[in-house]
């Protein structure tokens, strides 16, 4: 279908009764985001079963080496498809190449190694940062048209991570979210046409998934989680988009001890002029539900250009924030156009923006780099909730064109004050009647 598009074939050929939409700025929103079948395993090659190749059901063994073993033969081999049969598998790191897929049968478990030692150290990206830490469980870079699929689980068995983290944070309380040390389950960088689908993602002991310059992002049907008690699993997001344009998550249910989506992107005094940064753009959220999370679309906190955001026709479960902006007072920010439309469900907050101060770190700049959020749009939500308009007034950041419409909210909180954000308009916004 995409060569199609590249011939010219247009929209209205491709799907005749369907209504091409707009994102938030105006700009059509392309053929490509209307398309949200999962892969077909068959079309990719060869399927290389790991326990054709000596690796065996044993989930008390660490057979990272022989896994990588099947992984680079598909690879030499022009590419294929490495399955994972049912069973359970431990592994460390693992690094996908191009022309390699995934795919977990059902019943079939991928579970990460809890000994830190068992993942590679390499280049890679965290927390607005390109520098040297752990890889994933699951890695990939350079390879278009990347799959992960199937009916299986991949599980980051991160307790000892979680209980580590919290026993630091005892001897240190200024300890980092890097400090302890500790992988993401799956990490895709500089691809294209990258598919992750229906699959489970579950307990990570840091970031869940992590997309960085990655340009065709699809997230279908999966089911990413973990836990709050009886220990929280700290940081554990379930998507961070990093630099990425032209991303569909469709038909998922997020419920993380963190952020459910968040647009990061860089951070830092001077994280506008680094090339390793940049802006997330063309971000389409649909068909989802959120348990608990900390926001079920979060900007922020490493974030400095988000563009054309979409969230939409979808489930919110005692989040804590249904929409919430973090306003770094280190780092040039500008959240713009983004509409979050179509929902139903309970939060503790239905908008909160505030100052971000974590880690906070000016560097050698002298001022405080001023920060935009505008054309802000939120309509045709019912929500109940704690607090309806948790905005801070600051003078780091600028607020302005935002609007609320057809609004049902029960709050035992429900004022506003439209004096903060310059140009705020409300049509149809109705508290607790």
């Amino acid at each position: 279908m995409e060569g199609e598009q590249s011939k010219g074939v247009l929209f209205e050929e491709l799907y005749p009764n369907v209504r091409q939409e707009r994102f938030p700025d105006g700009t059509l929103i392309p053929a490509w985001f209307y398309q949200s079948k999962e892969a077909d395993i068959n079309a990719f090659g060869k399927k290389y079963c790991i326990t054709d190749y000596g690796v065996v059901n044993d989930s008390t063994i660490v057979q990272t080496e022989k896994i990588q073993a099947v992984i680079d033969s598909a690879e030499k081999n022009g590419g294929g498809v490495v399955i994972i049969p049912k069973g359970t598998f431990l592994s460390g790191s693992l690094f996908f190449k191009p022309k390699t897929h995934l795919y977990l049968e059902e019943k079939a478990t991928l579970k990460g190694s809890d000994d830190i030692s068992d993942f590679a150290v390499v280049d890679t990206r965290m927390e607005g940062q390109s520098l040297k830490y752990f890889a994933a469980l699951l890695n990939a870079d350079e390879v278009d048209g990347f799959t992960v699929s199937g009916k299986g689980t991949i599980n980051g068995n991160g307790m000892r991570y979680w209980k580590s983290f919290w026993l630091r944070r005892e001897v240190n309380p200024k300890c980092t979210n890097m400090d302890e040390l500790r992988p993401r389950l799956l990490y895709v960088s500089n691809s294209k046409n990258v598919q992750i689908s229906g699959v489970r993602l579950i307990n990570s002991p840091f970031w869940t998934t992590h997309f960085y310059k990655c340009e065709q992002l699809r997230l279908l049907n999966l089911h990413i989680t973990s836990p709050t008690s009886p220990v929280h699993a700290p940081s554990t997001d379930g998507v961070d988009i990093d630099v990425c344009t032209n991303v569909l998550i469709k038909n998922c249910y997020i419920s993380v001890d963190d952020d459910g989506i968040a647009l990061k992107g860089g951070k830092g005094p001077w994280a506008d002029r680094d090339p390793n940064n940049g802006v997330n753009s063309n971000i389409l959220i649909e068909d989802c539900t959120f348990g608990y999370c900390h926001g079920a679309l979060t900007c922020g906190s490493e974030g400095i250009h988000n563009r054309n955001i979409v969230l939409r026709r979808s489930k919110i479960d005692k989040a804590e924030n249904l929409l919430r902006l973090k306003m770094r007072p280190d780092t040039p920010q500008r959240y713009e156009y983004i509409l979050v439309e179509d929902i139903q469900g309970s939060a503790k907050n239905f908008i909160q923006i505030r100052p971000w101060t974590q880690f906070f770190n000016l560097e050698d700049r002298k001022d405080v780099p001023l920060s935009y959020a505008d054309n802000i749009a939120m309509r045709n939500i019912e929500l109940e909730c704690n607090r309806f308009f948790v905005v801070e007034k600051s003078e780091q950041y600028r607020l302005s064109n935002f609007h609320f419409e057809d609004l049902r909210i029960k709050a035992k909180n429900g004022k506003y004050d439209v004096d903060i954000i310059d140009g705020l308009s409300a049509k149809n916004v109705i508290i607790n009647e």
